[in-house]
């Protein structure tokens, strides 16, 4: 009965110590708001792929009036004109201390790609994100709320 309740116990402790490992990373599904309306916009799935984070759009939410399924017109390259759903639009994003950086960010709205950095805070359950030009002062922060 002390073995079965010890192993139980320990079971559970493996559980509980990966559930809190898990928030240590931005692997995960994330919901971004828009830092002008605070309506939520997507979910992005971050995975880790060689050494380095990228991030795609998993769903949308299109405002009433807004296309279903729209495409990346404003994009360039070879992502003109492709489904946003499905579509990378963060990319190349390596741990840099307390955060992750050295990465790059595609706005689909207007077609645009950014240096970015990101950190996790409220204990992992949520990830600034920050886009910007040049230098981190010129840009903007959006806040993903972690949905798994």
């Amino acid at each position: 009965m002390i073995k079965k309740s010890v192993g139980l116990s320990l079971l559970v402790l493996s559980f509980m110590a990966h559930a809190t490992a898990e928030n240590t990373s931005p692997v995960g599904v994330w919901k971004t708001i828009d830092d002008k309306n605070g309506k939520a916009k997507s979910l992005i799935r971050i995975s880790e792929v060689s050494g380095e984070l990228r991030g795609a759009v998993e769903k949308i939410f299109p405002e009433p009036g807004e296309e279903a399924n729209p495409r990346c017109d404003k994009c360039s390259g070879d992502k003109k004109d492709q489904p946003i759903v499905g579509m990378v639009v963060l990319t190349g994003m390596k741990k840099d201390g307390d955060g992750y950086a050295g990465g790059l960010i595609l706005d689909p709205a207007n077609g645009k790609t950014y240096k970015t950095k990101m950190e996790l805070d409220d204990k992992g359950g949520k990830l600034k994100v920050r886009g910007y030009v040049g230098v981190p002062m010129l840009g903007r922060t959006q806040t993903w709320l972690r949905e798994e």
